[in-house]
């Protein structure tokens, strides 16, 4: 990128946020701090305000607006992109105002922008993961989630417990949302149960604003992520050898169980787990059991002979 598309590039940026560090765009542009410097230095020269403020950042005077902004192809195709994920993975209420800030954004193209983008509409999908089941898309809560985030307003909510087979209502101090494995999740300080708690967002039925606010300054939502990304339980080594007719039936199963690694030994395929669920395992393992062999651990071996016998004295 040339200097001068660059200090463009910086005043966009500035207009994207209260306030800009000086290290934020020496690393967007991969430059040295003192280039930043510079940049800076010459967007005020050219007449821009820009209030600097040591030790916090950069930021424009207020009600300095830059005119309509123009996009390239490459950006308007991100935005396109961007619509494909926001109605594959959100909610419908999400996706309506992608698509209404979208349409805004379409409407600052140039005509040979807009035909490259209904060119390439048809030439983009997101498609689902056929191991995992998509989450319900009929609970619109995302939107009334992150609004009680940015309020910090009590949310109260009817959730469904699956261990339990229980409704409950909760009040809850939302912290923020996630999404794993094609479900959005909600971390929330619990205030019933006075502890931070996950909730599946598909299995809230309601999401109701009190009219009680909370102060609290809650950690980032990245550390409570993290810790779950961890998991809870302590990971298991399984290690078993399968025939080789029957790898190509695993497809992506394999990954979803703790795949690490594999070998061939004696004509048959040497396969390295790490397992957050023994019991979960041994249930896999039953579908292909008749062309694969245990090596270790000894209670998954004992675990899957507890299943077999209990299906033999079924099928008796």
């Amino acid at each position: 990128m040339n200097r001068i598309d660059r200090i463009s590039a910086i005043l966009i940026q500035l207009q994207s946020k209260k306030v800009v560090k000086g290290q934020d765009i020496a690393d967007r542009f991969s430059i040295s701090l003192r280039t930043a410097y510079r940049d800076i230095k010459t967007l005020e020269e050219a007449g821009v305000p820009i209030i600097s403020e040591a030790g916090v950042g950069y930021s424009l005077m207020e009600g300095y607006r830059l005119p309509p902004v123009m996009f390239t192809k490459e950006e308007a195709l991100a935005f396109l992109t961007a619509e494909k994920l926001v109605a594959k993975l959100t909610d419908s209420s999400t996706y309506k105002i992608y698509e209404s800030a979208l349409f805004k954004i379409k409407s600052v193209l140039r005509n040979d922008e807009k035909d490259h983008l209904e060119t390439m509409y048809d030439h983009i999908e997101v498609l689902g993961n056929p191991y995992i089941r998509g989450g319900d898309k009929t609970n619109d809560h995302i939107q009334s989630i992150l609004k009680g985030i940015s309020q910090k307003n009590i949310l109260r909510i009817n959730y469904f417990a699956n261990h339990n087979q229980q409704n409950t209502i909760r009040e809850l101090e939302p912290v923020g949302i996630f999404l794993m494995s094609n479900y959005w999740y909600l971390i929330a300080f619990c205030l019933l149960r006075k502890d931070y708690r996950t909730f599946r967002v598909e299995r809230i039925s309601f999401v109701k604003f009190t009219e009680k606010y909370y102060s609290t300054t809650h950690p980032p939502l990245k550390k409570y992520v993290n810790e779950i990304l961890k998991e809870k339980h302590e990971l298991q080594e399984v290690v078993m050898r399968v025939e080789k007719s029957i790898m190509k039936h695993f497809g992506e199963q394999k990954f979803y169980n703790g795949f690490v690694s594999e070998k061939e030994v004696d004509d048959k395929i040497e396969m390295t787990f790490l397992t957050a669920s023994i019991e979960g395992f041994a249930r896999w393992y039953m579908m292909f059991g008749d062309h694969a062999e245990i090596i270790s651990p000894q209670n998954l071996k004992a675990r899957i002979k507890e299943i077999a016998s209990a299906i033999q004295k079924k099928l008796k």
